[in-house]
């Protein structure tokens, strides 16, 4: 086994540890992007593509790297974490007797000093930079005019610097689930839906910028997530940062503060496409939405791609600038409906395949009657009750559902009334409401008809006489058939039994 195969098993061994002990998503979020660049009289060297990556690694794991790569290699005294940047101009480094050795990675910077102090971002092509290194006990400082050490590693620094390569450091990470396949579309949704994929298949923009709006949980993200995914897969080489508009905000206000508002806009106003999620959180923060105003307006100019998210049309944004907002509008405006019941039913039935849960097609119909403030409540919803038909291993139901909801499904708890019992009950079995008052005596009108006097009787305190009157004025011994009616096909037709039970819960709960 060669020395560089096994410092890379001792770093994969190392990476393992540290998921496990961190979570998936800390993993994910800050150790992930490590790359191990090589070791040199006892000194490790890991590669960050971010100062900000850099300064936080150093804060919060270091030392247990350090502990893990001792235990590994006891030789190993000291980490070394640096910043590379892959579009800077690689650098010749001495090796250990004075000669040129090969080509490191692009510069790299950091903090130096007594601890790490977050800087400001430099400017991508800086020809200075510096590495912070985490030892036994202080930080080192080193520069390229020093002459920094070459590091012995079968990863060369060209593979260093591609693994980095098109890293940005402000730039969301992106759910794996929120795809264009995982999108179910419905006619509340169907113009954005079309509106994202065309932006994310074209190779020329056509929309700028392209603005989604619509409530809470209806599918805004998703959306955005599935048009930055789309564009990754069709070129890779794309440059893309979606991120919040609060991230952006801090973003600014961290140039600010150290004095960089150069690179800051450098690194905004050189990618191809810039999504900014939730632009509502910039109103009335004037400095804020002047930079993002100017911004908007260079990628523009350059025919660059812009996607913005709101919770309203522009027009009716408050706490914006008039200006801001009629850019906001010049491309395309597409909303986001709130959901139908169909369209609720359908993102149900694909989230319980993708959960591989056997759920009955009545409970499905219940929660997409009773959940309709928006998509996150409906998932969560199926979710809790798969968490609870796996835990306590009893089968998913009605009763069920609703004993594991019912906080939830009390939050519409209300006084039934007949002319909503006469619309639920039509909507349910495909009729117009005003067959309820109707004098046709066909099965398929009467039959409903009949449910809805049953169910009028049973969900109010109306008399007999008065739910008759509801009914176009019918006598109370035609409420009283009904009645008796449906209770006779209870007892005899499982399938009509299972109806009328879920029209009740859907009304009364």
């Amino acid at each position: 086994m060669s020395v560089g195969a096994s410092l890379d098993q001792q770093w994969a061994r190392i990476r393992g540890r540290l998921k496990d002990e961190v979570g998936e998503i800390a993993y994910r979020s800050w150790l992930q992007p490590l790359s191990f660049a090589g070791i040199r009289g006892g000194e490790v060297r890991i590669v960050v593509p971010t100062r900000f990556m850099r300064d936080w690694v150093l804060t919060h794991y270091a030392d247990r790297i350090r502990n893990l790569w001792a235990g590994e290699n006891p030789d190993v005294l000291s980490i070394d974490v640096v910043v590379a940047s892959a579009n800077a101009p690689s650098m010749l480094m001495p090796d250990e007797n004075g000669g040129e050795a090969s080509r490191d990675s692009d510069p790299v910077d950091g903090a130096v000093g007594g601890g790490p102090v977050p800087p400001a971002p430099a400017p991508r092509a800086a020809a200075f930079s510096q590495s912070a290194s985490y030892g036994a006990t202080s930080y080192i400082g080193s520069s390229y005019s020093a002459g920094p050490p070459s590091f012995a590693s079968d990863e060369s620094p060209t593979a260093v610097a591609s693994v980095l390569e098109d890293r940005t450091d402000i730039s969301a990470p992106l759910d794996p689930r929120f795809t264009f396949e995982n999108f179910v579309v419905g006619k509340p949704n169907e113009l954005a839906h079309a509106a994202a994929r065309r932006v994310a298949d074209a190779t020329s923009v056509t929309f700028n910028p392209l603005f989604l709006y619509g409530g809470v949980g209806l599918g805004k993200t998703h959306l955005m997530h599935a048009i930055a995914w789309q564009i990754r897969r069709n070129d890779p080489n794309r440059k893309v940062i979606y991120l919040s508009a609060e991230k952006f905000m801090y973003q600014f206000i961290r140039a600010l503060r150290f004095k960089d508002t150069m690179a800051f806009k450098q690194q905004f106003r050189s990618v191809d496409v810039l999504m900014i999620d939730d632009v509502q959180f910039i109103s009335g923060k004037d400095s804020t939405q002047e930079e993002f105003f100017h911004t908007f307006n260079a990628l523009v100019d350059q025919n660059r791609q812009v996607i913005i998210s709101a919770d309203k049309s522009p027009s009716d944004l408050e706490g914006m600038e008039e200006r801001l907002r009629s850019r906001l509008g010049w491309g395309l405006v597409a909303d986001i409906h709130p959901t139908t019941y169909e369209l609720r039913l359908g993102i149900l039935q694909a989230k319980a395949d993708a959960l591989n849960a056997a759920i009955p097609l009545k409970v499905l119909e219940f929660l997409a009657h009773k959940i309709t403030s928006n998509v996150r409540e409906l998932e969560g919803a199926l979710n809790r009750i798969v968490a609870h038909a796996e835990l306590v291993g009893r089968a998913i139901s009605l009763e069920s559902t609703q004993e594991v909801l019912h906080d939830l499904l009390r939050a519409n708890d209300r006084r039934v009334t007949i002319d909503e019992i006469q619309k639920r009950v039509a909507e349910h079995f495909n009729i117009r409401v005003a067959d309820m008052h109707s004098a046709r005596r066909a099965r398929a009108v009467a039959r409903p008809r009949q449910v809805a006097m049953y169910l009028a009787k049973q969900l109010t305190a109306r008399s007999l006489p008065e739910i008759g009157r509801k009914f176009g004025g019918r006598d109370h011994t035609t409420v009283m058939h009904a009645v008796k009616k449906v209770e006779e096909l209870r007892t005899t037709d499982p399938a009509f039994a299972e109806d009328v039970e879920l029209l009740r819960r859907m009304l009364e709960s």
